[in-house]
């Protein structure tokens, strides 16, 4: 028998469509959850008298796609190896930063545990995946993301995360999982018809996350919720939040001080540090300031203001938000104290711009530094990395003031070698919609690929397709979080 619970507070009534098309009532309870008992694999919710199923918002397993029914997933029943992994802090660590789709012409978890070996010989003690929830259709960034708690089929579902995840210590490396407060979209139509998760402002990248109106609490609860399953049912050691500057919320608690306190204690319950980091446009320290100190308690930020102050440096750009930088005593004012705005002039926004970071109570591994990222790359129209602009004698200068500069260092796959693949951001085709009849044997062997999976090009054959030249004033991606994980030695 299966438990079934979707929160609801506004619906009239609901249903759950079970293996081959059955449907059951589920019972509304006092705190807008729906629940019900029945036997089944495959499942999906139907919404007042309408006959339209919908896949759980909640799903852990999305074997048809985002379209299709969700399934049943058992996180107990899978064997863990790992017991005695007692962690990494994010102190001395060395970050990599990996896409799973296009890091192996396979473009798998499983393919991906091929080259751990590669990356712990490196010097990498933690790898950060770029977003591995399900997306709408077979392979992107991962910033698309709809089901929040369900690993991407293509890449292997819940298993091929878990297998990565435990081959991890084992290769003496950590994991670190890109988790983000990202957009509920292509289909966000879907979660509003549940419960009212979307806010009437607008950010970017559309509708925001409804964080402090009328029945939020349900809404923080999904994407706190959604933080601790990963890194406690898929054993990350950490959670990347992504552009948490686009989060609207105005309540006396802030979501990331409350996610951080959750994180903390789950860390405790654990055995082992769990960190997060956040990427921000506003260069306010008080992310990573303690909840005692008044601040947020998240353990690091990304650092925008190195990378730019090494970018124009190196390359001589000036263009856009580069404008601002370039110079030697500006590349010496981000070294000494992290940010070169900290409540000085910005010529790009023409206003003042950030604040400065107390160095005597603020240490530098609470800023992660790197000479590229999948922003920094993927965003340019061209989707070039600085290897094309740079001689590799530049190269080496940009790595030696990245490994020997005050903060944790992360580098983007391949840059390693110099490589000059481009790291376009274009989404690939969308999956069809929800796949019908009904499946006739939801307990059968799932289609592994999902919808209409192709696959994922790999970094030999991928073509130059153009990406917005920057989607924000720091030039950042989606709102959204993503795993890490550690290859500690």
């Amino acid at each position: 028998m299966a438990e079934f619970a979707v929160w609801a507070p506004e619906r009239s009534r609901v249903r759950v469509r079970l293996d081959g098309g059955r449907d059951q009532d589920l019972t509304l309870g006092e705190d807008g959850w729906w629940r019900a008992t029945a036997p089944a694999t495959d499942y999906a919710f139907l919404l007042d008298d309408g006959d339209e199923p919908l896949p759980d918002p909640r799903s852990p397993w999305q074997p048809y796609g985002v379209h299709g029914p969700s399934r049943i997933y058992d996180h107990s029943a899978f064997r863990w190896t790992d017991a005695g992994w007692t962690g990494r802090a994010l102190p001395g660590s060395v970050l990599y930063e990996l896409h799973v789709g296009t890091f192996t012409p396979e473009g798998t978890f499983d393919a991906a545990i091929t080259r751990l070996d590669h990356l712990v010989d490196l010097g990498v003690t933690t790898v950060e995946l770029l977003p591995v929830n399900a997306f709408n259709g077979t392979h992107n960034w991962g910033y698309d993301g709809v089901c929040w708690y369900a690993p991407h089929e293509p890449y292997g579902g819940p298993d091929g995360l878990k297998r990565l995840v435990r081959r991890l210590p084992r290769a003496r490396a950590g994991r670190r999982r890109r988790r983000g407060v990202q957009p509920l979209r292509p289909l966000r139509r879907v979660r509003p018809l549940f419960a009212p998760y979307l806010a009437e402002g607008a950010n970017t990248w559309g509708r925001s996350l409804n964080l402090d109106g009328p029945l939020s609490d349900g809404v923080r609860r999904y994407v706190i919720d959604s933080a601790l399953m990963w890194l406690r049912d898929y054993h990350a050691d950490g959670l990347r939040l992504d552009a948490v500057h686009a989060l609207v919320d105005h309540r006396a608690v802030h979501l990331l001080e409350e996610l951080a306190a959750e994180v903390d204690a789950l860390a405790a319950h654990l055995g082992r540090p769990l960190t997060l980091i956040a990427e921000s446009d506003l260069n306010d320290p008080r992310l990573v300031a303690s909840r005692e100190a008044g601040g947020y308690g998240l353990h690091a930020q990304w650092d925008d203001d190195v990378h730019h102050a090494l970018h124009a440096l190196l390359t001589g750009e000036r263009q856009g938000y580069y404008g601002d930088f370039g110079s030697t005593d500006c590349l010496a004012t981000v070294l000494a104290g992290a940010f070169f705005h900290a409540g000085t002039w910005s010529g790009f926004r023409r206003r003042v711009h950030g604040r400065p970071v107390d160095r005597e109570r603020t240490p530098g591994h609470r800023f992660v530094a790197y000479l590229q990222n999948h922003d920094q790359v993927g965003n340019r129209a061209t989707g070039d990395r600085i290897s094309d602009a740079l001689s590799p004698g530049l190269l080496k200068v940009g790595a030696v003031l990245l490994f020997t500069a005050p903060f944790t260092p992360m580098l983007f796959m391949g840059e390693e070698w110099g490589a000059r693949t481009p790291g376009s951001s274009s989404p690939a085709t969308p999956s069809p919609s929800w796949p019908r009849p009904w499946p006739a044997d939801g307990a059968g062997s799932s289609p592994r690929t999902g919808g209409t999976a192709t696959r994922c090009p790999t970094r030999r054959t991928r073509r130059r397709s153009p990406a917005p030249t920057s989607t924000g004033s720091s030039g950042t991606s989606r709102p959204t979080a993503s795993c890490t994980t550690s290859t500690a030695r």
